[in-house]
């Protein structure tokens, strides 16, 4: 069973090392004693873990949606042009672009440091802004 460290975990999530030592704390995420005596986390518990973040009802007005891969993050970039908008996020350690019309970022009021998710089915990104 592979175990992962601390800052491992946290790189493979897209959080802090603080931010796992936090939900190990809180019990939320089971840790181990790894090399040189150091916390780890065993590589099926923090798929488990990741797998119960997913499955997580968020809050929100949307009461289903077909697409299942939906990653929030930050917007870091916003082209546009007369028509179409180029809206380039990041999530994680993912870098997601999506092209939308202009109207629809126009809309949606993204702007560089927006939060909002992006929400994959095929090869189609939908960029929606998730309730404050």
């Amino acid at each position: 069973m592979p175990k992962l460290r601390i800052s491992e975990a946290a790189t493979l999530l897209g959080v802090s090392d603080d931010t796992v030592r936090r939900w190990v704390d809180q019990g939320r995420l089971p840790a181990v004693q790894g090399d040189n005596n150091r916390m780890a986390v065993e590589g099926s518990e923090l798929a488990a873990f990741v797998q119960r973040q997913a499955e997580a009802p968020e809050s929100g007005v949307v009461v289903a949606r077909s697409a299942r891969n939906r990653m929030r993050g930050i917007v870091t970039s916003v082209r546009k042009d007369g028509v179409m908008a180029q809206v380039e996020m990041q999530a994680g350690p993912f870098r997601i672009v999506s092209l939308m019309s202009r109207e629809a970022a126009d809309e949606l009021g993204l702007e560089v440091g927006s939060v909002a998710v992006a929400s994959i089915k095929s090869t189609h990104v939908v960029v929606e802004i998730p309730e404050a």
